[in-house]
């Protein structure tokens, strides 16, 4: 029996039944907090149930977010990761006349700055160039930022801190800038309870950065035109893990029956259907080297598969760390500091790195 229930209520529910032992066979789980059900034991080894070769049907990087200890505990579902929609008569107003049509070409961060800066000047009073989507405990969508300095917030043995480093320092600097000089709402940082989002259909932003997933509400509340174009890059693209993994609970009595039924959700055909209707991005490799035709919007689609490619293996090892639920408690704690509270840039850093020490330890 399928057992559906609203996201907000979903990982309340599959821990207390974890618990009771009342969990069901099969369940979906996000990329952030998949390492933390991993490393309680709470997730069944696919290793030996899964064919041996089925990794490869998956792009490096999503194939690696659902390992634990070098082992299959999942399969990569769908992803997602953030792209940015902006209002067209709005750039035309402030004279940008072009967007980038490739993830080669997109805006740096100096290019991004000066359009934002751009549109400042022709926004009137109480309009913002951009709101950002780490609302809503999206905090993990700043680490975006942190690649694209060539950044990590775990070292590559993933058992200690790496974020103070001129790469996370270059990040806080230039996302805290977005606060003190303007180019975002003050009620938009990582506590608010205002959706980005929301911010760009009521137009008080001319950008927003949203997922695919976003495509059809902004189809049906957006009362203005609209398009999309790539997130920025600096040294490097990057952009957030979005998306779920389909996992089986340790406890199953059902484990063989279980993986055939993650290796038929995650077939070429399912996939192509599932991520085309619901707006969502594939994880298989052909899929993403073909190309997938969303419902909503089809011509947003290479933007969204585009992104998606520049989220490395290395990230998603980073995310997938059991300690990550504990790790975006201190992340959401020091950039709040940061963006609202005056935090200097070296102090948020040193901040992040002693949580994270202390969220490795627990």
């Amino acid at each position: 029996a399928l057992n559906a229930v609203p996201f907000e209520q979903m990982f309340t529910n599959i821990d207390a039944q974890l618990q009771s032992n009342t969990a069901p066979d099969i369940f979906r789980v996000d990329y952030d907090n998949f390492g933390t059900y991993a490393g309680r034991g709470q997730l069944l080894d696919l290793s030996g149930l899964l064919d041996p070769a089925i990794g490869e049907s998956f792009t490096e990087a999503l194939w690696r977010a659902v390992q634990f200890e070098d082992r299959p505990y999942g399969v990569p579902h769908h992803t997602d990761t953030s792209a940015i929609l902006y209002n067209q008569a709005a750039f035309a107003a402030a004279g940008i006349t072009s967007v980038p049509t490739t993830v080669e070409s997109a805006w740096t961060w100096e290019e991004f700055d000066q359009v934002a800066r751009q549109l400042q000047g022709q926004l009137p009073e109480g309009r913002y160039p951009f709101a950002y989507n780490w609302q809503g405990q999206g905090v993990t969508r700043w680490l975006s930022w942190l690649f694209q300095a060539d950044g990590r917030f775990l070292d590559e043995s993933l058992t200690a801190p790496a974020i103070d480093s001129d790469a996370g320092r270059a990040a806080v600097d230039f996302t805290k800038s977005f606060f003190t000089d303007g180019l975002v709402p003050q009620n938009s940082s990582v506590r608010s309870t205002t959706y980005a989002s929301d911010l760009f259909f009521s137009e008080t932003v001319a950008m927003t950065f949203g997922g695919a997933f976003l495509l059809p509400d902004a189809a049906e509340l957006a009362t203005f035109e609209w398009g999309a174009t790539f997130s920025p890059r600096n040294a490097r693209g990057g952009g957030d893990l979005g998306g779920n993994a389909l996992v089986a609970t340790a406890g199953t009595t059902r484990g063989e029956l279980a993986a055939q039924f993650l290796t038929f959700m995650t077939e070429r055909q399912q996939m192509n259907d599932f991520c085309a209707t619901s707006s969502l991005l594939p994880t298989r490799r052909d899929l993403v080297e073909q190309g997938i035709t969303f419902t909503e919007r089809p011509d947003l689609s290479p933007v969204f598969v585009g992104q998606a490619t520049t989220v490395r293996a290395a990230d998603a090892a980073q995310v997938a760390s059991p300690s990550m639920a504990a790790i975006n408690t201190v992340l959401t704690e020091q950039l709040e500091q940061a963006f609202i509270g005056g935090l200097s840039t070296q102090d948020t850093v040193a901040g992040m790195a002693a949580g994270i020490t202390e969220a490795l330890a627990r």
